[in-house]
């Protein structure tokens, strides 16, 4: 693993543009289970019944009730050694922006100052009928499910199954994609598309994929030049002292 690690930090030391591609695994260790995998949140959820927008349309409470459990979590949830390593690498200038999937802002609240949150953010509410965007504190949550001032229905600032990727977030990263030398992907399954084709954009653009995950995914030993089985929290500030001593 310290052969590979190295590999890895002469990678990121050498790259010219570097991005970070987050997902669920990054945050499990800040105690925000992840969707997929054995001890997945979808194992308790059927992401069809809770994660849709038909579903959430069809019966917005039941599906409020689920997101007020996750909601305790991310709400309790603290920045990890894998996202304070990654805002060190920033530091450094050896990353220069991430794209997270996630949805608990631990990214910006490391301090990583440039982030694009591809499927949103838990921490803002939005209306379905005017569109007004809300901070997560700025309603009351007494009653189930919340609504606005206009009487319309409010949801998550997050992008359920069966909605668009915001065009600004999509625009950012497929930008950030096709611009790099090097994509970072740390703990994420890469099925989820379009996310899942950022890695595919990177590379047919030039970059070097590097992967951190702790199970196999569709890009080790196809997309990824470099894929390392491990947490990244245990792997990340090993890698950042790496990088650190070799750029001087």
């Amino acid at each position: 693993m310290e052969d590979k690690l190295g590999q890895i930090a002469e990678l990121l030391a050498a790259s010219t543009s570097t991005v970070a591609l987050t997902g669920a695994g990054i945050s499990v260790d800040s105690g925000i289970p992840a969707f997929r995998g054995s001890q997945g949140l979808w194992g308790k959820y059927d992401p069809m019944e809770y994660a849709s927008i038909e579903a959430f349309h069809r019966d917005p409470a039941r599906v409020w009730a689920m997101l007020s459990e996750l909601d305790d979590l991310v709400l309790s949830a603290k920045p990890n050694r894998a996202h304070l390593a990654l805002m060190q690498l920033e530091a450094l200038g050896a990353l220069d922006i991430v794209v997270t999937q996630n949805i608990d802002g631990l990214h910006q609240e490391a301090g990583s100052r440039a982030v694009v949150e591809f499927h949103g953010s838990s921490r803002r509410l939005i209306c379905l009928d005017c569109g007004q965007v809300l901070g997560r504190n700025e309603l009351a949550m007494d009653f189930m499910p919340p609504r606005c001032a206009c009487g319309g229905l409010i949801k998550p600032d997050v992008v359920f199954f069966g909605e668009p990727i915001p065009q600004r977030a999509m625009l950012a990263a497929m930008a950030a994609a096709q611009a790099c030398t090097a994509m970072l992907v740390v703990g994420t399954s890469a099925v989820v598309a379009p996310a899942s084709h950022l890695p595919i954009l990177a590379q047919s653009a030039g970059a070097k994929v590097i992967e951190i995950n702790l199970e196999p995914t569709p890009l080790t030993g196809r997309v990824a030049d470099l894929s390392l089985r491990a947490d990244g929290c245990e792997v990340l500030p090993t890698l950042v002292e790496m990088v650190g001593r070799l750029k001087g």
